[in-house]
């Protein structure tokens, strides 16, 4: 069982922040031993580099994964994850896109397949927020570049990927909390959660034909690069306690939700969300 470790205030400049900054440093660490879950699998991962994203890529390394990284500018970051893959015995490719622009997006996936000899699963992870309590204070370049990353990045990356991915593949999105609940700190954010789990479900039910399975999952308060960059350094050492188990969550504690929906653990799911958040409950 994960205990509530103590989170330091800190704040970073920029977004998304880095991992290699962080105090103290997230946990993504799989926890039990691989049993070859997603053996001979390619997987391209978005926002790989840090965060959710390095869990589920660690994770799916560990379960015989080879896998694909796109990630923005987050240099030192993504190469630790790379080592982090490699040390699990697995090969690791990594491309450096923004995935808000399209002809990026493609070229990052095709860059990928070629280098993977395919996909067979794609986690679109990568995202942006940023905190605004008020709705008008939010300035058109924010709400552009909120979804051009949470919203396009996925449509694009998507339809790239599917020029390779075979019947039978796995889709899985990164939606949110937020996405059920609504959230007045992060009203554009929420929105562009709102919109992939529509999109999910709205996928999935095209692709059921094919055998592609699109789910989601819409983790809680969870200690990644996304806090430090985003809540004020006076709020983050309370960052989580509001959930029913009064801590925030760990990267590795969602990571094995991708896990099930990406592997033959999950064939019966598509278009469904998984929530790992601390027990909030929330409408599915």
């Amino acid at each position: 069982m994960t205990e509530n470790v103590k989170i330091l205030p800190q704040s970073q400049d920029k977004m998304p922040a880095d991992e290699h900054e962080m105090k103290p440093a997230p946990d993504w660490r799989p926890r039990h031993p691989g049993v070859g879950k997603l053996e001979g699998k390619r997987a391209v991962i978005t926002g790989g580099d840090s965060g959710i994203g390095r869990a589920v890529a660690v994770l799916f390394a560990r379960e015989g994964a080879r896998v694909g990284i796109i990630y923005l500018e987050e240099d030192q970051d993504a190469e630790d994850t790379k080592a982090a893959i490699e040390d699990e015995g697995s090969e690791a490719f990594l491309v450096k896109a923004d995935i808000g622009k399209k002809d990026e997006a493609v070229a990052a996936v095709n860059d990928l397949a070629e280098a993977l000899g395919g996909i067979d699963i794609l986690v679109n992870n990568a995202a942006q927020q940023w905190l605004e309590t008020d709705l008008q204070d939010i300035e058109e370049d924010q709400l552009r570049r909120t979804f051009d990353s949470n919203v396009m990045g996925y449509f694009f990356c998507t339809q790239a990927a599917l020029n390779h991915i075979p019947d039978g593949g796995a889709i899985v999105n990164t939606a949110s909390v937020n996405a059920f609940k609504g959230n007045d700190s992060l009203v554009d954010y929420a929105s562009t959660r709102g919109a992939i789990t529509a999109f999910s479900r709205s996928i999935a039910s095209q692709l059921v034909d094919r055998n592609i399975r699109v789910n989601c999952v819409a983790p809680g308060p969870i200690w990644t690069p996304f806090i430090p960059g985003t809540v004020p350094a006076e709020m983050v050492e309370d960052f989580g306690s509001h959930v029913p188990m009064g801590r925030a969550g760990q990267p590795w504690e969602v990571a094995t939700s991708y896990l099930f929906l990406a592997s033959d653990d999950g064939n019966y799911f598509t278009g469904q969300t998984l929530h790992p958040n601390g027990g909030v409950i929330v409408g599915s």
